[in-house]
């Protein structure tokens, strides 16, 4: 099985300045030998390493990590989009085969500075020059404004990182579904189910309460284009590695034997091209 989208970092708290009082279990380091340690027993044998930062230091690092260690089968990193030399960047990246894609911070942030950025869609048309995946991070109403941003690149690969992050609450998102499934019309765009714990409202969260967010994500992409993913280690926020594959698998005990290594290993190989 291959986990779609975690992190690795060393903290600071000037560079994770996002790590606020309430979420003192990400004051860590995490790094390899953390993972390996958390994924023991769930299965999982391979990683895609995803940025937590705007920096292209942190890319650089993380692919150095990959190149140490073999669990990383590839890496989404962060490159100035916007920079007029973003060509030139993506080349001597593209050169290293751990190179997978890359992603900027958009959610929460207002669509017009980046999703409408004239300068943010020629640095996308880069991308797609190099057939090279771009993961959206936004918010559940960011949604409408990412439909019109993929429209303008129907040639473009896109992830969409996390469900888009809904409020998971015991009443229905409908808002939130329509436009999952709106998006998922698109064939250019894949979609993990991951982050999902950390969106949830209620005080404790079962899989009862987050099987609808499995099923609307099913339904709307289909097992060719979802994929599982943990988090790690924001996800640590209100689960554990293991519980949340325990959780996975059991939302997938009714999915066919092919659509299960679909969910769990291919799509994900498919979305980012992994050379292994």
């Amino acid at each position: 099985m291959i986990d779609s989208h975690q992190h690795f970092w060393r903290y600071n708290a000037d560079e994770f300045g996002w790590v606020t009082d309430d979420m003192a279990v990400l004051r860590n380091d995490f790094l390899p030998a953390s993972l390996q340690q958390a994924i023991a027993g769930t299965g999982v044998d391979g990683v895609v390493t995803v940025q937590a930062r705007r920096s292209m230091t942190e890319t650089e690092w993380l692919l150095d990590l990959a190149r140490q260690h073999p669990l990383i089968k590839g890496v989404v990193g962060w490159v100035p989009l916007k920079d007029p030399a973003v060509g030139e960047i993506l080349d001597r990246l593209a050169e290293n085969p751990l190179f997978r894609g890359v992603r900027e911070v958009i959610q929460g942030e207002p669509d017009t500075e980046f999703l409408d950025c004239p300068a943010f869609h020629r640095g996308v048309r880069e991308l797609t020059s190099r057939g090279i995946p771009y993961d959206l991070l936004i918010f559940h109403y960011q949604l409408s404004g990412a439909i019109k941003f993929v429209d303008a690149h129907p040639n473009q690969r896109f992830v969409l990182d996390h469900i888009a992050k809904p409020e998971i609450r015991s009443a229905s998102n409908h808002a939130w579904a329509y436009n999952l499934k709106e998006l998922a019309k698109r064939p250019n765009v894949f979609c993990k189910f991951s982050g999902v714990t950390t969106e949830v409202r209620e005080l404790s969260w079962d899989i009862s309460l987050i099987r609808p967010c499995f099923e609307t994500a099913i339904e709307a992409f289909g097992v060719t284009r979802l994929m599982f993913g943990s988090d790690w280690p924001v996800c640590l926020l209100r689960t554990t590695y293991t519980r949340w594959m325990v959780a996975l698998k059991e939302l997938a005990a009714n999915l066919s034997d092919h659509e299960r290594m679909a969910f769990f290993s291919q799509t994900v190989r498919n979305a980012y091209n992994l050379k292994f």
